[in-house]
């Protein structure tokens, strides 16, 4: 089994990248061949400050590395770092009808938060698809809001192998339901675009204070709080056994405490769970050449896998 997946270096790392993302496809390391990328160019329809674009790229590089990737289980390189994604990306393009584009809605919710309407962001399914199927991949770790976006290039894929005899797997999207939406501090979808995360390397101080400011309702001290649709259960049950999480709920339940407790008592948790990748990241950090390294042989074992894909594509079109 092939797994394959990425993050897009658009913003600082936060817990919902570790939680949605992170976590669930490192834990499939041991399951298949898995093979995760930072998506660098997705990441240019959104970012376009050259000085915290290659910042951001350096976080997600270390902070996989430091969430548990291993380079000797797995493949990891840069999306940029493999120009076959582009050619096959043109390639799907040719077939991708207008309307599936227009019904992705990716696309409209990044418009109506303000992101320009580029093509970039308009055909950036089509370069997920390439992505995915460069790489021949059996299973898809996404969340929920990039489900729609395997279905896209499923289609895609049979499009091809229809026309053109078969050449590409077709992927299957791996969803952990328990995990699939993190909310963030004001009750939303933890997000860069609403600001409402938890940065996992950025200031403890400033962590703690956002954790301290996590959107709460005006229940009195002495009453019972209510645990259903409950920020704080929804993140303490990231970070939580079920025992603690039953005992945590029983004691909102009961009264007699105030938010300001549970919030410290979240703290805690969160900084106990990330307090060893913290370490790790910070002394890769202190190593560029040993990163160096890990990136290059990633990026020498991708493009191995791409070069063979696209040779088929070009063979299957014509291109000859």
């Amino acid at each position: 089994m092939r797994i394959f997946t990425g993050v897009k270096p658009s913003g600082h790392l936060q817990i919902g990248n570790y939680f949605g993302a992170i976590k669930p496809a490192l834990d499939l390391q041991d399951q298949g061949e898995g093979i995760y990328f930072i998506a660098d160019y997705h990441a240019l329809t959104t970012v376009q400050n050259a000085d915290e674009f290659r910042s951001y790229i350096e976080e997600v590089e270390l902070g996989w590395l430091a969430c548990g990737l291993d380079p000797k289980k797995s493949i990891f390189f840069r999306q940029s770092a493999i120009p076959e994604v582009n050619e096959l990306a043109w390639l799907l393009s040719t077939l991708t009808p207008m309307g599936l584009l227009e019904r992705c809605h990716a696309y409209k919710d990044a418009v109506s938060n303000g992101f320009a309407a580029s093509h970039g962001l308009f055909a950036y399914p089509v370069l997920m698809a390439a992505d995915i199927l460069l790489y021949q991949a059996d299973v898809v770790p996404v969340g929920k809001d990039q489900k729609q976006h395997v279905e896209v290039t499923r289609d895609l894929a049979m499009k091809f192998n229809e026309k053109f005899g078969t050449v590409f797997n077709l992927p299957e999207p791996r969803i952990s339901e328990e995990v699939a939406t993190i909310i963030g501090i004001d009750g939303r979808k933890m997000s860069k675009s609403y600001d409402n995360t938890l940065q996992m390397f950025g200031d403890e101080k400033l962590f703690q204070k956002r954790v301290m400011s996590i959107k709460t309702d005006s229940t009195p001290v002495e009453a019972p709080k209510p645990v259903e649709g409950s920020t704080l259960v929804e993140l303490y049950k990231l970070v939580a056994t079920p025992e603690e999480l039953a005992e945590f709920k029983a004691d909102m339940q009961r009264g007699g405490r105030g938010y300001g407790d549970y919030k410290k008592q979240l703290l805690e948790k969160l900084k106990t769970c990330f307090a060893p990748i913290r370490e790790r990241y910070f002394d890769l950090k202190s190593r560029p050449d040993d990163v160096r390294d890990i990136m290059q042989d990633g990026t020498k074992r991708a493009r191995s896998i791409a070069q063979k894909t696209l040779d088929a594509a070009r063979h299957a079109v014509g291109l000859t």
